[in-house]
């Protein structure tokens, strides 16, 4: 594998790259397939393990395993098929003080997994995280990710892409107005 932790830094911290963060289109979703889909590949057999050694490495790969499938495959189930490995990639990079050497817009990304984990222990920690941070912004969508969690244990927006039957309840949610699709 030729792809290294800079190239992944440089790309996802771009300028044309940051617009589209929370707004992809179908064509930057295919571009980032041809570019990393292979890279991914490879940290999810665990053959980048060794970028956890820094703290760019780590938020490298916490990038290629929580943010790039879920532009490679939107819509999925494979989307979340990293996801248990990133958080554990964001908890590793905590523990070792990593978190506090990078910028904070570089952080955000690290810490985004556990806003992205179905487990509440996670969203706590993510809420925590942003917010010891100062990072208020992404702090207010940890609280609202954290809720959702908290009310129906689960995202309902992914229910029908993991083949999950939703509750009542969920379904109503998914209907109203302030639904969270993703």
């Amino acid at each position: 594998m030729s792809t290294e932790p800079g190239e992944i830094i440089t790309f996802w911290f771009s300028e044309p790259m940051q617009k589209h963060w929370f707004r992809s289109t179908p064509a930057l979703d295919n571009e980032i397939r041809e570019r990393f889909e292979s890279t991914w590949e490879q940290a999810r057999a665990g053959h980048c393990a060794h970028w956890t050694g820094t703290p760019e490495g780590c938020l490298a790969l916490a990038i290629v395993l929580d943010q790039f499938p879920l532009n490679m495959y939107r819509g999925q189930a494979k989307s979340f098929a990293s996801e248990a490995q990133a958080i554990e990639v964001t908890l590793d990079a905590v523990r070792a003080g990593f978190d506090r050497q990078l910028p904070g817009d570089q952080v955000a990304f690290l810490y985004m997994p556990l806003m992205h984990s179905e487990k509440l222990h996670h969203q706590d920690e993510s809420v925590r995280l942003f917010e010891a941070a100062g990072l208020m912004s992404n702090a207010r969508f940890a609280h609202h990710h954290r809720e959702l969690i908290r009310r129906f244990g689960r995202f309902p927006h992914r229910n029908a892409i993991l083949g999950r039957p939703s509750t009542d309840q969920e379904l109503e949610y998914l209907s109203s107005k302030e639904a969270f699709t993703g």
